[in-house]
């Protein structure tokens, strides 16, 4: 006979790190438990990622010196491949926002191919109460990706966010400025972002597995869909 806790994790409304993975075509691969891939939607920064993508689960530091250089063009595909890969779970994962430097725009949003039902947007928030967050929303299961801003964070705190990830499942970014890029992370990828002549400029500075590398990214429909979002935002 099974005990109450063995029952409570059969329930359809869990979801248990490492029962499923999506791989890089954005398939869910039940009891597949092993670390897997999730293209970033760009094949030239793909080739730079150990396994073809972003890894999946995992904790991603993006730093810039602002908001609005295409940081969230850059996360689009991924964000779509995860949401349609948890869409055939008992219970859809969420894609949570944690102090967005701006209010989504959900017209912005539904263009760029996102379901805003499974939208979660939380803030104003103080950097601890940030982190408090992102840490829960990725260790609960219940959210597929989790963007959150928060420009302070100790060394300690970034290990705990990676093993939210992992456990949870999720796909973590976060958000900071680039003056932090002095501190070391634990974090699976690091990148800085700027903006160049023809569109974003991705230098890696820490690649688990990988090797440090910069490239030049030329705006796309994602991109100009994106930037379209964040000039449409509203201030929290």
């Amino acid at each position: 006979m099974s005990t109450p806790l063995e029952r409570l994790l059969q329930h359809p409304s869990i979801w248990r790190a490492g029962r499923d993975v999506v791989d890089a075509q954005g398939s869910v691969c039940a009891g597949k438990a092993a670390r897997s891939t999730l293209s970033t939607g760009f094949g030239e920064l793909d080739a730079r990622l150990p396994g073809g993508g972003w890894p999946f689960p995992a904790l991603i530091e993006s730093l810039s010196e602002r908001s609005g250089l295409g940081e969230i063009g850059l996360l689009l595909p991924a964000l779509r491949a995860l949401q349609s890969a948890t869409s055939a779970q008992p219970i859809a994962r969420a894609i949570a926002w944690l102090n967005p430097p701006f209010i989504p725009y959900p017209p912005a949003l539904a263009e760029s191919g996102l379901d805003l039902q499974r939208q979660l947007v939380a803030g104003p928030l103080t950097p601890v109460q940030s982190l408090w967050a992102m840490e829960q929303a990725m260790r609960s299961g219940a959210c597929a990706a989790v963007l959150a801003w928060a420009d302070r964070a100790s060394t300690q705190a970034l290990r705990r966010l990676k093993l939210a990830a992992s456990e949870g499942g999720c796909l973590g970014v976060l958000f900071r400025s680039s003056s932090r890029r002095v501190q070391s992370s634990p974090a699976s990828i690091r990148l800085a972002l700027s903006r160049c002549a023809h569109g974003l400029q991705i230098e890696l500075l820490k690649v688990q597995r990988g090797k440090p590398a910069t490239l030049s990214l030329a705006d796309d429909p994602d991109a100009r869909r994106a930037r379209a979002a964040m000039a449409g935002f509203t201030e929290p």
